[in-house]
């Protein structure tokens, strides 16, 4: 809002704003604030019979004297907006009583916040006559350029004027919060509280849209996903396709646990985890045995076959999850800065039913779990992730827009920022009019889930679209609903680019292990070498199994896990044909000395030059000099006539050239060193790696060579 308050006096100048008078002119002006606010609102006057709200037809009914002929603000009820505070005074708020478990109650949020309850009057009725709309006040002494959210249901009100603004932020370009380590700049008031999940349009991605000046490269790989990099180009983007495992199921019931007796047999990760351990050398895999059952756990040396050790949580079994527990939607997620090791891991569960409080949990090695934390109330389908960009974890909460849609909420520590209020969290992602329906069912597509974990130098995102049909049609079928899945991109970890709205994990829609109900692992993919390793759940269904109780019935039984590969990187690429074609970067700065590309080019050939922030080509590093480079390879460097190193240029913004024929480019890198390490996110790891971030280059290469020799 900074940027709206510093511009607001030349703004008035203009006539573009207006502002509106308190009608208590007799209390004295300096004790009540003035504010500003943003989109859609009106200033009116606190009476018997005033519509309170844009979108409901609300009217006031038991007013109290102290509020009776004050200045309120008229604005959505549902959706949030952002006040700002022009001049310092006191400003108060009402929202629902939050001794009505049912009511939209944001108290607990405005205490937070530095508002204060105050009396008389203690309660009273706002409007209507049920006992969700009973309200109280709340006062708080706000300074000058202070930013407020007006939560659902938060009716402000006793300032002395108020002004409307220009849509926030006006520009991205102006904005003053944290600085990410892409260059992106994000608002002050973060996460952004004003994502409206009404209609059926795609949701902005602003970064995109204003661009950093200078992009930083120094963490990870550099994908073509999106314009973020590219100022100019005459290459074509190419979206590309896992292709799924031929040895699937990896995973399927075998154990009592998984049959689970005559309820859903099953053995899927849903959104569990498949995770790299470095100091043992194995995957570990965390899986819904039966459907509701319990949680499992299986170890890998390849990532394909998988063993059940037997552990002494539930003697004879591999289960890892307290008895007393059930699970419905859940992640495991390492902590890999954690300075405490019995937080070494992290769980979040959601237990079965209507929307309710879930778990965190943590543990020193996957398998024993404490430290028993509720969270704020939360769907069904509800899971987690870490943000290693920001240092932020962050709870994907499902949420009722447009049927089945996306909410967030961060937190700098897992068990201490697991709790919110109810409508705390802000709307966050949904599926749109770009999602295309099922052809055959016809079905409007719905966001089931949303998972997200950091790959090189950006969030890689599953939607999981469901396409139908509902709960009850599926049930009288006895076979699962239909959900897929779709990749997306973030490069500030909120706002999420999908330029390719192919299915790139389907439902098979036949009688095979994954016919329907597609999911992703909480970590999306693990890095073998020069391939991404995808992991999915799936299920068959029984058409035997209808019509009975949802535990038992066919939708969601004989659940499995499968895989499929991508190549590294290879989510997109830049391909040119028979003639030269370039792509320019945008400036970008980084410390490196190493260039180096994930390059298909076998029948081709790719030279690269460095150039100044204006164009011109820095010697000796042009493309008359670049050694023609013809291969097919996931960590390529690029060689000059002068050598292999690129110029002292910390701090000085410079661009890239490519000149490609006959292949793709898929990504490039400036390493600190001649291994290729990119100093990027690795998603889930693997062999090689020793850690959550690319430290060693082409040692993880050779670790997933030795492997599949080993293998066959």
């Amino acid at each position: 809002m900074t940027a709206s308050l510093t511009a607001m006096a030349a703004l008035a100048a203009m006539g573009t704003l207006t502002t509106l008078p308190d009608a208590r002119g007799a209390e004295p002006v300096s004790t009540r604030a003035s504010i500003e606010f943003v989109g859609e609102g009106a200033v009116d006057t606190l009476q018997p019979g005033v519509l309170l709200f844009t979108d409901r037809s609300y009217l006031a009914a038991d007013l109290p004297d102290s509020l009776d002929g004050t200045s309120f603000l008229r604005r959505s009820i549902d959706h949030p907006a952002i006040i700002g505070v022009a001049q310092p005074g006191e400003l108060l708020a009402i929202t629902p009583d939050p001794g009505d478990p049912g009511a939209c109650a944001q108290g607990a949020w405005l205490e937070r916040n530095g508002f204060a309850p105050i009396t008389p009057p203690e309660t009273f009725q706002l409007f209507g006559q049920s006992s969700l709309d009973i309200v109280r006040v709340y006062r708080k002494m706000v300074a000058r350029g202070e930013e407020l959210i007006a939560r659902k249901y938060v009716l402000f009100a006793g300032f002395h004027s108020a002004t409307q603004t220009a849509e926030y932020p006006t520009s991205w370009a102006d904005n003053r919060g944290e600085r990410l380590y892409n260059g992106i700049v994000l608002p002050e008031t973060w996460p952004p509280p004003t994502i409206v999940m009404a209609g059926t349009d795609p949701l902005p991605v602003p970064y995109l849209e204003a661009r950093p000046q200078v992009v930083p490269i120094d963490v990870g790989r550099q994908l073509f996903v999106d314009d973020f990099l590219v100022e100019h180009t005459d290459l074509r983007r190419t979206f590309h396709m896992p292709e799924k495992y031929a040895g699937n199921p990896i995973l399927k019931p075998e154990t009592e646990l998984e049959l689970h007796g005559e309820l859903n047999s099953a053995a899927v990760p849903k959104s569990g985890g498949v995770w790299w351990d470095p100091a043992e050398g194995l995957f570990k895999m965390w899986y819904e045995a039966g459907w509701i059952g319990t949680i499992c756990y299986a170890t890998s040396k390849d990532g394909l076959h998988w063993e059940r050790p037997a552990l002494d949580v539930n003697p004879g079994t591999n289960q890892v999850l307290p008895a007393d527990l059930t699970p419905d939607s859940w992640t495991v997620v390492p902590d890999f800065a954690a300075q405490d090791p019995s937080r070494s891991y992290t769980l979040r569960l959601q237990p079965p039913g209507a929307t309710q409080p879930g778990l965190c949990m943590t543990s020193p090695d996957g398998i024993h779990w404490t430290n028993r934390t509720p969270t704020g109330p939360a769907g069904d389908r509800s899971t987690h992730f870490y943000n290693p960009f920001r240092k932020k974890w962050v709870h994907s909460i499902r949420s009722g827009g447009r049927g089945r849609a996306r909410e967030y909420w961060e937190c700098d520590d897992f068990l201490a920022g697991a709790h919110w209020e109810r409508n705390e969290p802000v709307p966050w992602a949904m599926a749109d009019r770009n999602d295309p329906p099922d052809p055959d069912i016809g079905f409007i597509p719905q966001l089931y889930n949303l998972d997200a974990v950091a790959y090189e130098s950006l969030m890689l995102g599953a939607f999981e679209i469901h396409r139908g049909p509902e709960n009850p049609d599926c049930e009288a079928l006895g076979l699962p609903k239909i959900t897929e899945l779709n990749f997306a991109y973030s490069r500030d970890g909120f706002h999420w680019h999908r330029p390719d709205r192919r299915t790139h994990i389907p439902a098979e829609r036949r009688d095979v292990w994954d016919r329907g109900y597609v999911q992703s692992v909480g970590n999306i993919c693990t890095v073998h070498g020069d391939r991404l390793y995808i992991y999915y759940t799936g299920f068959q269904g029984d058409v035997d199994r209808r019509g009975v109780n949802w535990l038992r019935n066919g939708m969601y039984h004989r659940g499995a896990t499968g895989v499929a590969f991508l190549r590294r990187d290879g989510f997109a690429s830049m391909d040119a044909g028979d003639r030269p074609a370039t792509l320019t970067t945008r400036p970008v700065t980084f410390s490196g000395r190493h260039l180096f590309v994930n390059l298909d080019a076998a029948q081709g050939a790719l030279r690269v030059e460095l150039l100044d922030a204006d164009g011109s080509p820095i010697r000796p590093f042009t493309l008359a000099n670049c050694r023609p480079l013809t291969a097919d390879g996931t960590l390529e460097p690029v060689i000059w006539e002068s050598g292999a190193e690129l110029p002292e240029l910390e701090g000085r913004a410079v661009r890239f050239r490519f000149e490609l024929t006959n292949g793709r480019l898929y990504a490039f890198w400036v390493s600190r060193d001649a291994t290729g390490r990119s100093e990027g996110y690795v998603a889930g790891g693997g062999p090689g790696y020793t850690g959550p971030r690319d430290t060693v280059g082409r040692a993880a290469l050779a670790a997933a060579a030795a492997l599949r020799s080993h293998r066959r």
